[in-house]
């Protein structure tokens, strides 16, 4: 019988290589929202079901009690470390603002400022757009103790962003202020992150190509062909052996279900979640699967091509399991 599916591993994601950092850059240009800070980071901690009432209009399942797939995700409080100035998509200037004793294993810090506020009114350079550095409090959680730096966007205009700026400077931000899930209220975000990684493997696992026969000379994992005599070259199509997983993704339109506090509500299992251990944080309930390994650094912003059938979407979260 002949396969008649489609190849796996599209064409669209090359080259397949080996991402080049953990947490991945953003166009925040395209990510437009209405909340002050366009993004959060979060480690993942791992997958379980959610018993959950389905309060979807004009659903097969409404008001009744539902099993969805969730992932869980650990979200520590942020802190801004630096304030970059933009001109032309061109960084002008940047102002560190942060001066906390976790950052002394990342970064080489300059002396510590007297008056902040002063050194933000000194900013007589005309600029486009102002962004900001922020770091997450990682050492507070039991998964490592050197902070993530990553650049976000900020909402509103220039004089909101620059007020934005100053009320946050030596204070802590919580996914609570970035994605405020009250009852009834649906909120889809996108995750970015790196996927798991493999290694190097043949076509059959990277590409999922059919094994040949089990009489087949030089090899039954590799592909029957690789091209024609002429033109006498492989083309980039071909299924070849090579680098698997680690590569940047976008996981699109993931329903927030729950955003709590472990002292508020404590959702942790009497031995912990495997191979991540005990919630100590804010954590977030987000309905399928994300990227990557448990314990993965993970960016949350806000939809940026949400679709009508996820806005629709509504579930009460009742019982974990």
């Amino acid at each position: 019988m002949t396969d008649h599916r489609i190849r796996s591993g599209s064409l669209q994601f090359w080259p397949r290589k080996r991402a080049k950092k953990i947490l991945p850059s953003v166009n925040w240009n395209a990510v437009k929202s209405e909340s002050k800070i366009n993004g959060f980071i979060g480690y993942k901690v791992g997958m379980i079901s959610v018993y959950a009432k389905d309060n979807t209009a004009d659903s097969m399942t409404k008001n009744k009690k539902i099993i969805i797939p969730t992932t869980i995700l650990e979200c520590p409080k942020m802190k801004i470390y630096s304030v970059r100035l933009y001109k032309n998509n061109k960084v002008l200037q940047d102002v560190i603002v942060g001066f906390d004793k976790e950052l002394k294993r990342k970064l080489k810090k300059p002396k510590q400022i007297k008056d902040i506020t002063k050194e933000l009114e000194k900013i007589k350079q005309e600029y486009d757009d102002i962004r900001v550095i922020v770091h997450s409090d990682v050492k507070s959680t039991a998964i490592k103790k050197t902070p993530d730096l990553i650049e976000l966007g900020l909402g509103g205009s220039r004089e909101d962003k620059l007020s934005f700026i100053k009320e946050k400077i030596g204070k802590e931000i919580s996914i609570s202020e970035v994605f405020n899930k009250t009852d009834g209220e649906n909120i889809t975000i996108d995750v970015r992150g790196v996927t798991k990684g493999f290694g190097t493997q043949g076509p059959v696992k990277r590409f999922g190509i059919t094994l040949k026969s089990y009489k087949s000379e030089k090899g039954r994992r590799r592909p029957g062909s690789i091209g024609p005599w002429h033109p006498a070259r492989v083309t980039f199509r071909v299924p070849m052996a090579g680098q698997t997983g680690f590569h940047t993704r976008v996981e699109y339109n993931k329903q927030i279900l729950k955003v709590g506090n472990v002292k508020e509500n404590d959702i942790n299992r009497e031995q912990g979640f495997h191979r991540f251990g005990k919630i100590k944080t804010d954590y977030i309930l987000i309905r399928g699967s994300v990227p990557g390994p448990n314990k993965r650094v993970l960016l949350l912003t806000p939809a940026i091509r949400p679709t009508k059938k996820q806005t629709k979407q509504k579930y009460e979260v009742l019982e974990l399991r």
